[in-house]
């Protein structure tokens, strides 16, 4: 089974176009989909991702990779 990861496209803290090739390197077999999530209080604060169910959050956009790893299929 595919991993399940979501990015917002309106997050202030993540840019769609340097954060898709880097997760798309890390697990190739496996659709990333974006696209709102309605979590914009947080989205204003700090970058985020949904890795199988789970929220994660981290200081940067390598930081939140770099959390999503060990949830990673």
């Amino acid at each position: 089974m595919p991993n399940d990861i979501r990015i917002c496209d309106k997050c202030k803290y993540i840019r769609v176009k340097t954060m898709l090739p880097k997760l798309a390197k890390l697990v190739p077999e496996s659709e990333i989909k974006i696209g709102c999530k309605s979590y914009c209080g947080p989205c204003a604060k700090y970058p985020f991702i949904f890795v199988n169910g789970r929220y994660l959050k981290g200081k940067s956009e390598d930081d939140v990779i770099e959390a999503a790893k060990k949830y990673l299929k």
